[in-house]
């Protein structure tokens, strides 16, 4: 119930203003909540997924922890030495293969005296994984051998020089079999 009392000529109702603000108001509102609706379905659905994902990956963390443990228990002693003496021949293998001949012979040549021959020349890698060579020698005497020994230490490429037989051959020469610890490296070293 309105009061109608109005000195106006034509009164003037505000009642279609008020209507129409609160028609304004009632579709904000409505579209508000739709916003809303919607941006809670969204995040509800990725909530689910990462959900989903983080208990995927704790699954799989699982998984490979036990493999872990499995492949843990599962290491042979024997496996482990078997591969360590495999990757220790492999590296031998490759010591030899970077084992430079031209250096070893210019280094005997260096050495050598004029009364001196090689005869014959074989390394070897010895158990602690050293170069060991043995050098045949031919000479007239006994101190031209001992000569070229003390040639070969003098350059610092071989250490632990033995002659390891000495004999003499049916042309009066003395044969010797000389044998020592050959690391180029060492040489190197000495001449800086």
């Amino acid at each position: 119930m309105s009061l109608r009392t109005n000195l106006s000529t034509r009164p003037f109702y505000n009642e279609r203003a008020v209507q129409a603000l609160l028609v304004i108001a009632a579709i904000a509102v409505a579209g508000i909540t739709m916003f809303n609706a919607r941006q809670l379905y969204a995040l509800t659905t990725k909530d689910r997924a990462l959900v989903a994902s983080a208990e995927a990956a704790e699954e799989r963390t699982r998984t490979l922890s036990r493999d872990i443990a499995r492949t843990r228990t599962g290491i042979d002693a024997a496996h482990v030495a078997d591969v360590s003496a495999a990757a220790h021949e492999a590296n031998v293998a490759i010591g030899q293969r970077v084992f430079s001949w031209t250096d070893l012979f210019n280094r005997l040549e260096a050495a050598l005296p004029g009364n001196v021959r090689l005869a014959s020349v074989k390394p070897e890698i010895d158990q602690q994984g050293r170069l060991v060579v043995t050098v045949g020698v031919v000479s007239k005497t006994v101190t031209g051998i001992e000569g070229f020994l003390d040639a070969l230490e003098k350059t610092g490429a071989f250490r632990g020089l033995l002659s390891r037989q000495e004999h003499e051959s049916k042309e009066g020469f003395v044969e010797a079999s000389v044998e020592g610890i050959y690391d180029p490296s060492n040489a190197a070293k000495g001449s800086r």
